[in-house]
């Protein structure tokens, strides 16, 4: 049970995050993190190895289960209902249902290896979401033009590289239109001249106003697409802002620090 404060509750943000704690038998990893982000906007969030960045990433769709705090997504509570006051924590089957609204998209694209590219995109869609099959179809190859991967629908993961199975990735988890996209460093496992063909894709998602939580050490791309760069170490946000504030004004040491040694 988390206690819970109704006045923390915000239907006009995509991401609420109030005292979000998270520990992992001895290690606490997040240590109360504080965190808004309106709907249409992009949030990068930087920070060393070990920092928690991908623990809050994944705490947001319930792949991880918080131990205190408040954290709501898309105007509902992640994980939990309230009663009378108190947090419970809801039933697998309810948890699925919610997470269908939360995109994710992993380093090491998770594509299902027997599936084509256009099975593995309308599997959810189709089982999840029952969405009637050649309007599935229909949506996935629109997506697939999307990420410039229409003549890849019939190929197999095995066949594509890093690049192309992060694109097939990314159209998988917009064919369930989610509410908010979730990115856990997602050009890490990819040789660096396939970086820039996932950052296109992601660029042309943030002009199209998705809203997008990204965990990246992509400086450049944070730079340049951000709303929003909040720097993570510790299991703490250290700073917050627009990315003209953190990278041309920082105001503290500890993100003095780690940009002068990425920089």
């Amino acid at each position: 049970m988390l206690n819970l404060n109704s006045n923390d509750l915000k239907k006009d943000f995509a991401l609420v995050a109030r005292g979000v704690e998270k520990s992992f038998g001895p290690l606490r990893v997040l240590k109360g993190v504080d965190l808004r982000i309106e709907y249409g906007k992009v949030a990068c969030i930087l920070g060393p190895s070990g920092s928690g960045k991908s623990t809050f990433l994944r705490c947001m769709n319930h792949l991880e289960r918080i131990e205190k705090g408040l954290l709501q997504v898309a105007g509902e509570m992640v994980g939990y209902r309230e009663h009378k006051g108190t947090l419970y924590e809801l039933r697998p089957s309810e948890i699925a249902r919610k997470r269908a609204d939360v995109g994710m998209v992993f380093q090491n694209f998770n594509l299902f290896p027997h599936m084509t590219v256009l099975q593995n995109i309308i599997e959810a869609p189709v089982n999840v979401r029952k969405i009637p099959r050649t309007q599935a179809v229909d949506e996935a190859m629109n997506l697939l033009a999307k990420v410039g991967l229409t003549a890849k629908a019939s190929a197999y993961p095995n066949t594509l590289s890093g690049g192309q199975q992060q694109r097939v990735a990314i159209a998988r988890a917009l064919a369930m239109k989610p509410k908010l996209m979730l990115f856990d460093e997602p050009t890490s496992a990819l040789d660096p001249e396939l970086v820039g063909e996932v950052l296109n894709v992601m660029r042309a998602l943030a002009a199209d106003g998705m809203t997008m939580i990204v965990v990246t050490h992509e400086l450049g791309f944070a730079r340049e697409v951000g709303d929003l760069v909040v720097f993570m170490d510790g299991g703490v946000i250290v700073e917050q802002g627009s990315p003209s504030d953190v990278f041309n004004n920082t105001q503290t040491a500890r993100t003095k620090a780690f940009l002068s040694k990425v920089l």
